[in-house]
């Protein structure tokens, strides 16, 4: 049967309209399904933050205190590893040089890999070792060896290693006892003393403590300073290092060392403080000579995240501070920024899988696809995951999920993300 225009007009919009608002009605109680699930007896009396953004039609379906400022503990890495991403190149700065005759002038980039527990990398070791004469200069840096707000008394753990320009070995002692006593470097095999100690190495002195029954694998920060940088080297080396308290006129080259891709998953997966806070300053290497937090983290909010909705207070590398605040939104904004940089397979690959217990190695159940790849952050009484959501109907989300001051154990607030992710993943 033929219409007039004027009335198949007025059908299409009658269907147009009950579409939209059968839509509109779907979206209205999944956000309210959702605002219920944040309301569960586990998230009551603390603080939390949800932020979900649809990447396909880049729009934000989810927002419950997206605004709001949360401590973001190791999610900070996530902006770390964007900062990489603008500011480093494929392989990672090792040194910068000069050579004057049969002299070689170099000075640290913050590489963390050089002889690492983890990388073992020997470029730049290599690359000492084809001179005859090498001067080091170690005083390019405008970093102390702790961040701002890091807890003075995780000066024994393993995961507040001294900041330098030229770390060597993580900057960690390696120590472990299955049989006879191994300690690497070898360097401190004299100071590491066989007593039941409550802390790991002395406060002021790098004299070390491990347990005569102690089973694991102890790696346990030593003090920095340029002279131990010397003899470490010399000892590596097995010649003279001259230090030198200015670096010479002329033209300064880069010596490139591994991939960075390696030091991003590492720093990703095992939420590897010295890693971030190396990774700022090899990248604040790209933008001046003397390496500087400060100065990487200003260009970046001036420039890359200038356009943040919510300008963030941003500290160190890591997220060890709790002076940082970063808003849900800001996080979605940032992962979105490095969904657009990075494809997607080797995003994946980065990114750790995460499920209820935790970031993982190996799915759960075998015969179901890791659909959760994200960042988590945790320090005292704080949880956050932000990352990226696979859905069974083929979509691609980005979310922040903070949660700041609970008293009850963090599993129950990781089993709250994982029931909202799990719901998102279903059945969006």
């Amino acid at each position: 049967m033929y219409l007039p225009y004027n009335q198949r007009l007025k059908y299409l919009t009658i269907i147009t309209l009950t579409s939209f608002f059968l839509l509109l009605g779907c979206s209205s109680s999944r956000v309210t399904k959702y605002s219920t699930l944040l309301q569960n007896e586990p998230l009551n009396n603390s603080f939390h933050g949800l932020v979900v953004l649809d990447t396909e039609r880049d729009e934000v379906i989810y927002n419950t205190n997206g605004d709001r400022y949360f401590t973001p503990a190791s999610n900070l890495k996530i902006v770390t590893f964007f900062t990489g991403l603008v500011l480093l190149p494929k392989n990672i700065p090792s040194l910068k040089y000069h050579v004057q005759n049969d002299t070689l002038f170099a000075e640290g980039t913050g590489d963390p890999s050089a002889l690492h527990p983890y990388f073992e990398d020997s470029t730049a070791i290599n690359f000492l070792n084809s001179f005859k004469n090498v001067s080091l200069y170690l005083k390019n840096s405008a970093e102390d060896k702790y961040g701002p707000g890091w807890a003075w008394e995780d000066y024994d753990t393993y995961f507040s290693p001294e900041k330098s320009t030229f770390p060597l070995y993580g900057n960690v002692v390696t120590i472990s006892k299955p049989d006879s006593l191994n300690v690497s470097p070898s360097f401190f095999k004299e100071n590491v003393i066989l007593i039941e100690e409550s802390k790991q190495r002395d406060e002021f002195i790098n004299h070390f403590f491990i347990s005569p029954s102690e089973k694991d694998t102890l790696e346990v920060p030593f003090i920095t300073s340029d002279l131990l940088t010397k003899h470490l080297l010399e000892n590596n080396l097995k010649k003279n290092i001259s230090l030198i308290d200015s670096f010479p006129a002329g033209d300064k080259k880069i010596l490139y060392g591994i991939e960075t891709d390696s030091i991003y998953k590492l720093m990703l997966h095992k939420s590897d403080n010295f890693l971030a806070e190396q990774l700022l300053m090899a990248a604040s290497s790209m933008l001046s000579d003397t390496l500087s937090t400060k100065t990487v983290i200003t260009h970046m909010l001036e420039n890359d995240l200038a356009d943040l909705e919510h300008q963030p207070r941003w500290v160190d590398g890591s997220g060890l501070s709790r002076y940082n605040l970063f808003t849900p939104k800001s996080f979605v904004q940032i992962l979105q920024k490095i969904y657009t940089k990075v494809p997607g397979k080797r995003l994946f690959q980065l990114f750790p899988s995460w499920g209820a217990l935790g970031t993982i190695t190996k799915w759960e159940n075998p015969n179901t696809k890791p659909y959760i790849f994200a960042k988590s952050g945790y320090v005292g009484n704080n949880y956050n995951l932000s990352g990226y959501l696979k859905t069974k109907s083929g979509k691609l989300l980005i979310f922040s999920f903070m949660n700041n001051h609970f008293t009850i154990p963090t599993s129950q607030i990781r089993l709250e993300i994982a029931t909202v992710l799990k719901d998102l993943h279903e059945n969006y």
